[in-house]
């Protein structure tokens, strides 16, 4: 076993994990504050979650053997013949822990199963989205992930699928699962009438905060070991998002006429989404290209919503769907290790595509199967009071208590009417 680069997956499956609450604070702060503690729980119950289900029987169907090119089988369920000694190198080459792999790989699903919940913010039922992840991950995810990753029909293509750290098998696909997944649940009462702005926007700073910080695991931990090709993607994880964040900024100026706080978090997001698929095999300087190109594009992409009538609350469309779809299909030009041209870019066209296909038409039933049974969509009175109360009996802010010590200062001290007679007396 390698013990340098399995210490070094096993940081970048920490470095992911803090992800999703770095994910949670982001779409905590952009949500109304009667909503915030429902956000947040949404990505924080995948952790619990998805994380059981993985080692149940996820990472058999996503890296063990394989069943005509759509998914593995039931050999590792429960991570069956795995040991501490036990190392990955007769299926992908790498001699680090299965346990590590294993590791890595089940926090790429729980945050994104989580990436869709912010399309579906401040109306879904909270036991409705346990049901939805605990299925969607089984029959949407781990598939996916095999046809990339596992040894599936997509890495089988002639050239295969380019696909370094998930941009088909996370970003595409949460993002067309949460368009299906909105398509059914609907528009959130006052959607285009009333207003909807974040609450807090220095919690969406230090959600892209952590983000970005942890996705220097998620990318450059993606090579599963420490050489050159892991420099590379940190590198230009670095330039795309930092290009991303300026291109969203610019165009926000020139279109609305102000560098807003949430421009450049989106815009930092788009980036960091936008390289994932691309940043292993494409140059600085076309990592700066994606970058810029992501910022502009999905700054205009999440306008449509309004266009289009779909309702999806914090953009998971037009960042992760469009951002994963031109980082996916630009690395076709982009590859600078030879690979790319026009093949290259029909078979990332042909990944792309099928994964937007099959996730959309699963996630669109299941979605439907979920509201016609149990009931995806909660009340009209809780979602007007907020999800927080309604589901979780808890708030995230008690701002009674402090409207009663504001009052309780500021007004004159108050004597009964025995007190004031005894004044008198004396």
């Amino acid at each position: 076993m390698n013990g340098t680069d399995t210490g070094f997956v096993l940081i970048s499956a920490a470095l992911v994990m803090v992800m999703t609450p770095g994910l949670a604070l982001f779409y905590g702060g952009m949500v109304r504050s009667k909503s915030v503690l429902n956000m947040l729980m949404m990505s924080f119950i995948s952790l619990g979650i998805v994380s059981v289900l993985w080692v149940l029987y996820g990472h058999s169907l996503a890296f063990s053997g394989d069943s005509g090119g759509f998914i593995g089988n039931l050999d590792m369920i429960g991570l069956k013949g795995v040991d501490a000694d036990s190392t990955m190198e007769s299926f992908t080459g790498n001699d680090i822990s299965v346990f590590a792999f294993s590791l890595f790989q089940m926090l790429f699903a729980v945050i994104t199963a989580a990436l869709i919940s912010g399309a579906l913010a401040d109306r879904v039922k909270f036991g409705a989205w346990m049901v939805f992840i605990g299925v969607w991950v089984t029959v949407v995810y781990f598939p996916v992930a095999h046809w990339v990753w596992g040894g599936g029909w997509l890495s089988q293509l002639d050239p295969a699928v380019i696909d370094f750290a998930g941009g088909t098998a996370v970003h595409i696909n949460a993002g067309i699962a949460a368009l299906a997944a909105v398509l059914v649940v609907g528009k959130r009462i006052g959607f285009k009438k009333d207003p909807m702005r974040p609450h807090n926007l220095p919690l969406v700073l230090l959600g892209t905060a952590l983000l970005w910080f942890g996705w220097f695991g998620f990318n450059a931990g993606s090579e599963l070991g420490v050489d050159g090709t892991t420099a590379q993607m940190a590198i230009n994880t670095q330039v795309a998002t930092g290009a991303a964040m300026l291109g969203w900024l610019i165009y926000e100026r020139i279109r609305h006429g102000a560098f807003t706080t949430l421009g450049a978090c989106s815009g930092a997001v788009a980036g960091l989404v936008a390289i994932t698929p691309s940043g292993g095999n494409v140059n600085i300087f076309g990592a700066l290209l994606i970058g810029v190109v992501a910022g502009a594009v999905c700054s205009w992409a999440v306008s449509l919503k309004y266009k289009l009538g779909y309702d999806d609350s914090l953009d998971v469309v037009g960042v992760h769907l469009v951002g994963g779809l031109l980082g996916t299909l630009m690395v076709g030009f982009l590859a600078t290790d030879g690979t790319g041209g026009w093949d290259q870019f029909l078979s990332q066209a042909i990944g792309a595509f099928s994964v937007m296909g099959y996730t959309f038409v699963v996630t669109f039933v299941l979605a439907f199967v979920i509201q016609k049974t149990i009931g995806f969509r909660a009340s009209e009175d809780a979602e007007i009071t907020g999800i927080d109360q309604s589901a979780h009996a808890e708030t995230a802010y008690d701002f009674s208590s402090a409207a009663a010590s504001h009052i309780s200062a500021a007004a004159p001290a108050q004597t009964s009417p025995a007190a004031e007679s005894k004044k008198v007396e004396a």
